[in-house]
């Protein structure tokens, strides 16, 4: 048998804990790819579905990603793309909204329009979201287009 004590003694030490640190930074990779400002919680989600205010200009129709730790790679990753407000909750981050809009899966994409829940796409049971950037965008332009009635 091999000694690996000698292994650990010759400075090979920093090698183990360069690589534990780069497998550590990758569970951030996904949440980074979305900056801190798209992030809401139960504390600023209702204000940040209800689209904008009787005072400014801007889109009444919010996107909401509900995003999970233990499925990041199953996010949706198309979310600059998308031509209104996007918004990203950590279900762990926000049990109020998870269990308010009866979200049982992760990913689960809510659209909004002027707070209320218009189009739900839900991941199936293999935890991957059965959508993409161009059937979002289609239900988006659906619900722009029932509005204008």
């Amino acid at each position: 048998m091999k000694d690996y004590t000698k292994y650990l003694k010759t400075g090979n030490m920093k090698t183990i804990q360069f690589i534990l640190i780069l497998l550590t930074s990758t569970n951030l990779l996904a949440q980074s790819d979305v900056p801190d400002k798209y992030w809401i919680n139960d504390s600023d989600f209702e204000k940040k579905i209800s689209g904008s205010s009787q005072f400014e200009d801007g889109e009444d129709i919010v996107v909401v990603e509900f995003w999970a730790e233990f499925n990041k790679d199953n996010c949706f990753a198309e979310w600059a793309q998308l031509d209104v407000p996007y918004y990203r909750v950590n279900i762990a981050d926000a049990p109020l909204a998870k269990k308010k809009y009866r979200v049982r899966m992760a990913p689960t994409i809510i659209i909004f329009k002027e707070g209320s829940k218009e189009v739900v796409f839900k991941a199936s049971l293999d935890l991957l979201l059965p959508t993409d950037l161009a059937e979002i965008q289609e239900a988006i332009a659906e619900v722009k287009k029932a509005s204008a009635f």
